[in-house]
């Protein structure tokens, strides 16, 4: 099996494909139609073969920043930002509308922000809409609402984005079209002797440590990082994520042809709530726990008060909170059995001694199980 098969419709039902800027958008800021007539065509073809196809596109700020005359393609502000994402909306949504009708396929747009996707009930609420056209043999064009997000509340990048749209829409696989055909042992315009990377089965330090933060064409705003980043989110959620290179004519034909891309292998699927957790991007607090609980964590337990160290952050019972060990490194993510201030009292305190410090009975954990998922 290539790594091509994986994202075939018989192996993949539901696909999400993410193209940035730099492909759509050329240097002028206007957009290359012959080449999106290409991708088209190329997603027209795998739903007559049976596949559901979800599209996140970028390319608005890019192609309203040249229709406002914006510097620094629309990015030398937020405010600039969301004026250009706001006037090339309208004419990214026609292109992609107008060239899917002219393939027999209903386009529809979905503007989402990071909260959409962080506060569950408007999560399920995304979710069932996705669904719903996916299952109707509709073409959803997906991107960020650029024109409302702000610093604070916002992906800041569609590799993401697309990751978490998989989750959302239950796809299988996430392909990312990009200016770059994978992840390389280096950065390939820096190091010659780079070889790029095939397969990756677990994003560890050695494979983040291959990854370089920089745009290639300086259009968009996801680097390599923002693509890990992704792909460890799709991977928990169940789904490959493969970035291959839109830089050829018909590239997803191309990647069938040749499967050349770097495949991030899924993680065995885990529960609709813990794929939502595992792929949420902001947390309100942390709890920061000594070894001995990383090691009961990994081991399918609960996070008991004994095995905390230190509490941060402002949160209620019920939030979203990271779990770390003592060098800051993430282990997991959960709901809070406690609001912060209790959880404070009760930090590194056995069962017995809970009771007299909160004045009522303990639960049985800061973090349920049930509640947590392994990052």
């Amino acid at each position: 099996m290539t790594i091509a098969d994986r994202f075939a419709p018989a192996a993949c039902p539901r696909l999400v494909v993410k193209i940035g800027s730099a492909l759509l958008v050329d240097p002028a800021g206007a957009i290359r139609r012959d080449w999106l007539a290409g991708i088209v065509a190329d997603v027209a073809e795998r739903v007559r073969a049976g596949q559901q196809v979800a599209i996140v596109s970028s390319g608005a700020i890019a192609l309203g920043a040249r229709r406002l005359g914006l510097a620094k393609g629309g990015r030398a502000s937020l405010e600039d930002a969301q004026a250009a994402a706001a006037t090339g909306q309208i004419g990214l949504s026609h292109a992609w509308a107008e060239l899917l009708h002219a393939e027999g396929l209903t386009a529809a747009q979905m503007l989402v922000t990071l909260d959409d996707l962080e506060d569950r009930r408007r999560y399920l609420n995304a979710s069932a809409t996705l669904d719903r056209l996916l299952a109707l043999g509709v073409v959803p064009v997906i991107n960020e609402n650029d024109s409302v997000a702000t610093e604070e509340i916002r992906f800041g990048d569609n590799d993401r984005l697309a990751a978490r749209i998989a989750q959302a829409s239950g796809a299988q696989g996430v392909i990312l079209l990009s200016d770059i055909d994978g992840l390389y042992t280096a950065n390939p315009q820096r190091d010659p002797a780079a070889t790029l990377v095939p397969v990756v089965e677990e994003i560890d330090a050695r494979i983040r440590a291959m990854a370089d933060g920089g745009s290639a064409s300086g259009m968009g705003s996801g680097g390599m990082v923002s693509k890990l980043a992704a792909a460890k989110i799709a991977q928990t959620g169940g789904a490959h994520l493969a970035i291959v290179s839109g830089k050829r004519d018909r590239p997803l034909s191309a990647f069938v042809a040749d499967g050349r891309g770097t495949l991030f292998v899924a993680r065995p699927s885990t529960s609709a709530r813990k794929a939502w957790l595992a792929g949420r991007l902001t947390a309100r607090g942390w709890i920061v726990v000594d070894p001995g609980a990383v090691e009961a964590l990994r081991q399918g337990a609960s996070l008991l008060a004994a095995g905390a160290r230190r509490v941060e952050g402002a949160f209620a019972r019920g939030d979203v909170i990271e779990i770390a060990d003592e060098g800051g490194g993430p282990i997991a993510r959960g709901l809070s059995e406690y609001d912060a201030a209790d959880a404070r009292r009760i930090a590194g305190r056995r069962n017995d001694a809970q009771a007299e410090l909160l004045g009522y009975a303990p639960r049985a954990a800061l973090v349920h199980r049930d509640h947590l998922v392994l990052l």
